[in-house]
C-alpha cells in the first residue's frame, strides 16, 4: 500500500472524516490529495496525521523508505548557512554521520558553500592566510556545480596578495562576453560591443564574425563588414544574407546585391 492509501485506511479504521482528521493543521483538499496519492506530506504534516490517527510514523513510510539519521543535521546546518552564520554551520556539519546516501552529496555541496562564505568572511577581516588555508584545500570534485563553485574559488584566492597565475585555471568567459556582445550592439552601443568581442578568447567562430560584422554595418565600414558577414554566411544565412545585401548596395556593388537579394527569396 501507498502511504496516501495507509493513511486512508488509518482513517476509515479510526472512525473519523477528512474533516476531522485535518483539525486546523491542514486542509481538506490537501488531505485529499494526499489520500490520492498527488501530493506528499512533509514530515511535519505526517507527524500531525500519525498522532492524530495513534499510530507512528514509520507505520505510513513504504517498507523500503530510507530514513537519514542527519535530517536534523542537514536542516539546522542549512538554517545556519542562509543566516550566513558559517562558523556555526561548520561546527553543526561536523556532527554529520557518514556514509549516509539520502544527504551525502548535499552535504559535500554545502560543505563547500560555508567554507566559500568563511573564506569571503576572513578576506573581509584580513585574515588573509586563514582564507588561503580555506581556498587552497577546498576539494570542489564530484559535487554540484563543480565548475561553478571552482570558479568562485579562484576568484577569492585572486583576491589574496601574492596570488599568480590564476586566469589560467578560470573557465571560458567567452559565452557571457557573447551574450553582452549581442545585446550592446543590438541597443545601439556598437563600440562596447566590439570590446567585449575583442576580449573573448576565440576569435573566428561563425557567430563571432556574424556580431563583428554586424558592429562594422552599424559604424558604417561596410567593406570590413563584408569580410566577416561571409564567414558567418553559411551557419547563420537568415542573419548574414540581408545584411550583405545592405553592404553591398552601400559599397555600390549592385551585382553583389542582386545575388544576395536572389538568395533571400529563395
Amino acid at each position: 500500500m501507498s502511504l496516501g492509501e495507509k493513511l486512508r485506511q488509518a482513517r476509515l479504521d479510526a472512525g473519523l472524516s477528512q474533516r476531522e482528521l485535518c483539525g486546523g493543521e491542514i486542509t481538506r483538499n490537501m488531505l485529499s490529495c494526499i489520500e490520492n496519492g498527488t501530493a506528499q506530506p512533509s514530515m511535519r504534516t505526517l507527524q500531525f496525521l500519525a498522532g492524530r490517527l495513534g499510530k507512528p510514523v514509520s507505520y505510513f513510510l513504504e517498507e523500503k523508505a530510507v530514513v537519514s539519521v542527519n535530517q536534523t543535521v542537514m536542516a539546522s546546518a542549512r538554517q545556519q548557512y542562509d543566516a550566513e552564520q558559517y562558523e556555526r554551520a561548520m561546527a553543526v556539519l561536523e556532527k554529520y554521520t557518514e556514509p549516509d546516501p539520502v544527504y551525502d552529496r548535499e552535504k559535500a555541496l554545502l560543505t563547500i558553500l560555508v567554507q566559500l562564505g568563511l573564506a569571503e568572511q576572513a578576506i573581509a577581516q584580513h585574515r588573509e592566510q586563514y582564507a588561503r588555508e580555506l581556498l587552497e584545500n577546498m576539494d570542489t570534485h564530484d559535487v554540484y556545480c563543480a565548475e561553478a563553485l571552482n570558479r568562485q574559488r579562484i576568484l577569492l584566492l585572486g583576491r589574496l596578495r601574492g596570488r599568480q597565475r590564476l586566469c589560467s585555471q578560470l573557465p571560458s568567459l567567452d559565452e557571457e562576453l557573447m551574450l553582452r556582445s549581442r545585446e550592446a550592439i543590438h541597443e545601439g552601443n556598437a563600440r562596447r560591443g566590439t570590446h567585449l568581442l575583442e576580449a573573448m578568447q576565440r576569435r573566428d567562430t561563425p557567430q563571432w564574425m556574424l556580431l563583428r560584422g554586424e558592429a562594422y554595418l552599424s559604424e558604417g565600414a561596410y567593406q570590413n563588414a563584408v569580410q566577416c558577414l561571409r564567414r558567418a554566411e553559411e551557419a547563420f544565412p537568415e542573419d548574414a544574407i540581408p545584411r550583405l545585401e545592405h553592404c553591398y548596395r552601400e559599397l555600390g556593388d549592385y551585382k553583389q546585391a542582386y545575388l544576395y537579394a536572389c538568395k533571400q527569396k529563395k
